[in-house]
């Protein structure tokens, strides 16, 4: 034990590198009653340890400087207090604790009963979980490691709501079949900034690419178990540290800053899927990898003195309501925006870290000058409480009543014979002002899909989840997909049901790209990607090569060499993606009113049936409507006019009356590829025919 160590800055929590050596600060509750500092140094192979016991405190904070320590150091933390299971407290200084504040580890967890703080039977924590262990884990957890990093000047897009298309992508899983990229950096954060990569999401349109997980994860314990890996990382084992699986070189840091750079330089911003409302330390027999040993009771939240309250479904919930904790969630959000220069956050879970006493983590993001200037994303519910539409500004909100009424016009209704009128579909395409009606359109992230379900070509192939692969006897992953096979289970032969659905796909994309509100896609949508029916893809065979089909279960690689079909589609969002930009950004802004302008004498919006007439209030009632007309006064001298037909019979349909415009011009038909689309000019008054389930777009010229 080596007692020669000074007094550091306890301002500055985790490792700084200054005056000839390293401080180290780490947060401990006052139960615990000694803080060893450890340094592991390579020797033969191996790893040597060194303690420094950390005899100074300033409050909660034990803190020394050791001198000719510098960037590199591998490093953790013993702390020792007592153990009782019973009050909740697990201390246990036989585990080595990775540093909360830690920016870079070293190395993975090995599965054995040594990471678990209780006396463990085999590596999946069997055992009784009152006796406490003394074995050391050093082994098999990550080491810590000594970084030195410190805020940039960053030249940032600064997109609008209004003008953001978010593009959900798994940072692996967007490039790792991209053969333009050397084989070593595909599927990496280098990768992320190539020139191909770049030029693919700028042809989509795509404003912001929102990354899965990258803060360093773990493979829960049962996953493990059974083989497999977690592949999207919603399994964090250090929030601030980036996931060193994804760096193509020894320095992942500088790795993303470089790509997050490089993307703003094209236009493009980068949010991260954050999550911390859970640790990978899962339950109670769960491992012991850093809060469990520093403060279990502190830093998880209990139904009483000794059992969690599970508010994630994956064990343990991280408790926002204490005031370090939300400090510490507050740091890392700053560090990821401020060092690695990301534009914004959208937060997993995001009602289990919403306290509700002074120490709110939502009231302290909004309280910063530095974070209230990002990107805040809400997904608004946990396993317990659903709260859409409660997020304040600038939170915006997953909108999954829009993801539903969607899938219920285009997809269930049909499935089931039915319909359930065009009333929600109508609000969902508005903006959703039921939800919304105080903060306007763009407080809506609308989606049809996400990483979490079926893709979007799986929703018209499988009316069943086929989840198996998971290991799970099918029992993880939504029963409620409000899909619909078109009659086949599955990849199918038959031309015409592959023609049908790559036409119901585009309908569904072009209802997304048209409605107010801010549109997300989800990788791979854009090219027809399928899963074979997991809508669970969370985790992958670790020992299968990339191209096998056991991968393409998971939000595996996109596919870079694209067939006729794949290319069809991905030319529609292209398309689709422009006609919004060129029409709709500044009409969609604000709720639409329906009200008469006294200058044009045209409203905002209208709705229209297949007679060209406006809807009658009753026909909204009415539940066997399958099929909307509306018409938007876009910018200029042009307005937008959309056909809608979700049922499964051809419509004659007629276009509004000289009030609205001169002229029709069609731009986009759904039932028909963007390569054989040929446009057809239009008088006001005049039918037109529209396929079943097929979307039209009709651009309204009044000069």
């Amino acid at each position: 034990m080596n007692s020669k160590v000074k007094p550091a800055n306890p301002h500055i929590l985790g490792s700084q590198v200054r005056n000839g050596g390293t401080d180290f600060a780490i947060w401990a509750a006052e139960a615990a009653t000694r803080v060893e500092l450890c340094l592991f140094d390579q020797v033969d192979g191996g790893f040597a340890e060194r303690h420094f016991e950390l005899t100074h405190r300033d409050g909660a904070i034990w803190h020394g400087h050791i001198e000719g320590v510098g960037v590199g150091q591998r490093y953790g933390y013993r702390i020792h207090g007592p153990w009782k299971p019973e009050a909740g407290a697990r201390f246990n200084p036989a585990k080595l604790l990775i540093d909360p504040y830690a920016h870079l580890l070293e190395g993975e967890v090995i599965y054995s009963p040594e990471i678990y703080g209780h006396r463990a039977l085999a590596s999946d924590g069997s055992g009784d979980i009152d006796e406490i262990d003394d074995r050391n884990s050093a082994s098999f957890i990550p080491f810590s490691v000594v970084t030195t990093n410190a805020p940039r000047i960053l030249s940032r897009p600064n997109t609008s709501w209004k003008r953001t298309l978010i593009y959900e992508a798994h940072v692996k899983g967007l490039t790792a079949k991209n053969h333009e990229i050397p084989e070593h950096e595909r599927g990496s954060y280098k990768a992320l900034s190539h020139p191909s990569t770049i030029k693919y999401l700028k042809t989509l349109g795509i404003t912001a690419l929102e990354l899965l997980p990258i803060h360093h994860f773990a493979t829960e314990v049962a996953v493990a178990a059974r083989g497999r890996v977690n592949h999207w990382g919603y399994n964090p084992i250090a929030f601030s540290a980036p996931h060193r699986g994804y760096a193509a070189t020894d320095d992942p840091i500088g790795e993303l800053q470089a790509s997050v750079d490089a993307l703003h330089l094209a236009g493009i911003e980068v949010i991260l899927d954050v999550v911390y409302n859970h640790s990978a330390e899962e339950g109670l027999a769960g491992p012991t990898y850093s809060f469990k040993g520093i403060d279990n009771r502190y830093f998880y939240r209990h139904r009483d003195q000794s059992q969690y309250e599970d508010l994630t479904g994956c064990g343990n919930t991280l408790d926002s309501r204490n005031p370090f904790v939300t400090q510490m969630i507050i740091d890392s959000l700053k560090w990821w925006s401020q060092i690695i220069g990301v534009d914004g956050f959208r937060f997993d879970l995001t009602s289990a870290i919403w306290g509700q006493s002074g120490t709110d983590l939502i009231t302290a993001i909004l309280d910063d000058p530095i974070l209230n200037q990002r990107k805040l994303i809400a997904e608004p519910w946990d396993v317990t409480t659903y709260q859409l539409g409660v997020f304040p500004p600038p939170f915006r909100e997953w909108n999954d009543a829009y993801r539903d009424g969607l899938r219920q016009f285009w997809l269930a209704d049909n499935a089931n014979n039915s319909s359930s009128g065009v009333s929600n579909l109508a609000k969902r395409i508005a903006g959703s002002d039921d939800i919304f009606s105080s903060r306007g359109p763009t407080s809506s992230i609308n989606f049809i899909t996400a990483h979490d379900g079926f893709t979007l070509n799986d929703l018209t192939s499988f009316s069943q989840k086929n989840n198996e692969v998971n290991g799970e006897d099918n029992r993880d992953g939504s029963n409620e997909n409000r899909s619909w096979n078109l009659g086949v289970e599955g990849a199918s032969s038959d031309l015409e049901i592959i023609a049908k659905r790559a036409q119901l796909q585009r309908s569904m994309l072009a209802s997304l790209l048209l409605s107010s509100g801010v549109p997300m896609i989800t990788m791979g949508d854009e090219i027809s990607r399928t899963q074979h029916g997991c809508n669970n893809a969370y985790s992958l065979s670790p020992n299968r090569p990339m191209d096998s089909r056991e991968n393409l279960y998971g939000t595996w690689a996109l596919d870079w060499k694209l067939n006729d079909l794949q290319r069809t589609a991905f030319e529609s969002l292209a398309t689709l993606s422009q006609i919004r930009s060129n029409y709709l950004i500044d009409a969609a802004e604000e709720f639409f009113t329906g009200d008469l302008d006294q200058v044009s004498l045209r409203k905002d919006i209208a709705w229209f049936q297949s007679d060209g007439s406006e809807m009658a209030e009753g026909s909204w009632l009415e539940p066997q409507l399958c099929y909307l007309g509306f018409a938007i006064d876009a910018r200029d001298a042009q307005g937008l006019f959309v056909a809608i037909n979700g049922g499964v019979s051809d419509l004659d349909f007629k276009l509004p009356g000289t009030s609205w415009g001169n002229s029709y011009r069609s731009i986009f038909d759904s039932s028909e590829s963007v390569s054989d689309f040929a446009p057809i000019l239009k008088k006001p008054d005049d039918t037109f025919s529209i396929k079943a389930l097929a979307l039209q777009i009709w651009l309204i010229n009044r000069s």
